[in-house]
């Protein structure tokens, strides 16, 4: 969306309503080529896995009773998630994506959806091209049902009628986005088991960034984040989903997209002014490596409640 829709990120291009949508259909054929490469040539002899790695927040409706509010929060992760685990797990586009993009499509005047389609063979061959699945997971936002104006020009944005709310009891230690709500993760974890067919997961990027640099390097949010997501991971393991492993991210400092060197979400702070660019562990560090070394909670007592 921010490559091909609105140009934030590289290429940058503002294909408005379609380019996104496109992009994201190339991903995912190409996505299943790759694994059928290495299933039929290599596996064999070299025993190997192949995935994708997707990252997606959750979504939870504002009010849980109203079926609108539900309706919509489905169609916050169906849009984002769903929208590539849907085609390689169960073979095409979540039907509600199907629908929303068709019937905006149609109000607009156009003969065929923005949504592109796959054909009969390409369902089959797309359909279970993933080994395991990655997740990348940051943060949760409240959902609601939003209608936006058929004059309105068209975007991946408005095509899911929809507006996003945070609590502001949340605590945002880093950027404006990345609120901590460990509880989202559990039950996007859930969700998984459920429409997937409890695939194999690996969290592949889970952390948050710092805005504001401490010069003690003292990131006791950083170590409270961490805490609360991995408690939230443990809890779903006992609900039976199936984590096989967990990434902090990061372990440095680095390059962070159209922020740059910015935002931070090293374990690790690195000194970009200097030629060396030494490298600073944070307190998150010691915290990080009790928990891998023992492979568990520091003090189990703290979690799990």
């Amino acid at each position: 969306e921010k490559g091909y829709e609105t140009g934030e990120h590289a290429p940058g291009l503002k294909l408005g309503g379609c380019g996104a949508y496109k992009a994201a259909h190339h991903i995912i054929k190409t996505h299943a080529k790759v694994w059928h490469s290495y299933n039929s040539t290599w596996r064999r002899e070299q025993r190997g896995m192949v995935g994708i790695s997707l990252t997606s927040g959750w979504g939870e409706p504002v009010d849980p009773h109203s079926q609108t509010d539900r309706d919509a929060a489905e169609r916050y992760i169906q849009f984002h998630l769903g929208w590539f685990a849907n085609p390689i797990y169960r073979g095409d586009y979540p039907e509600v994506m199907k629908n929303y993009v068709g019937k905006k499509s149609a109000q607009q005047g156009l003969g065929t959806s923005r949504l592109p389609t796959f054909s009969v063979q390409e369902k089959t061959y797309i359909k279970g091209t993933s080994d395991f699945l990655g997740i990348g997971h940051f943060t949760t936002r409240y959902v609601l049902q939003k209608n936006f104006p058929f004059l309105q020009v068209s975007s991946y944005h408005t095509d899911h009628d929809l507006a996003e709310l945070v609590d502001p009891n949340w605590p945002a230690p880093g950027p404006k986005w990345l609120y901590s709500v460990p509880w989202g993760f559990r039950r996007l974890l859930n969700f998984i088991k459920t429409q997937y067919g409890n695939p194999l997961i690996y969290v592949t990027e889970n952390g948050v960034s710092e805005t504001v640099q401490c010069p003690q390097l003292c990131d006791e949010w950083r170590i409270q984040y961490l805490k609360g997501y991995i408690n939230e991971i443990l809890k779903a393991l006992n609900d039976g989903v199936n984590v096989k492993g967990y990434t902090a991210w990061s372990l440095l400092d680095k390059f962070e997209w159209n922020k740059g060197f910015s935002e931070r979400f090293g374990l690790y702070h690195i000194d970009f002014k200097n030629k060396n660019k030494p490298r600073y562990p944070k307190a998150s560090v010691d915290y990080y490596k009790k928990i891998i070394s023992a492979n568990g909670f520091p003090n189990p007592r703290e979690v799990m409640s």
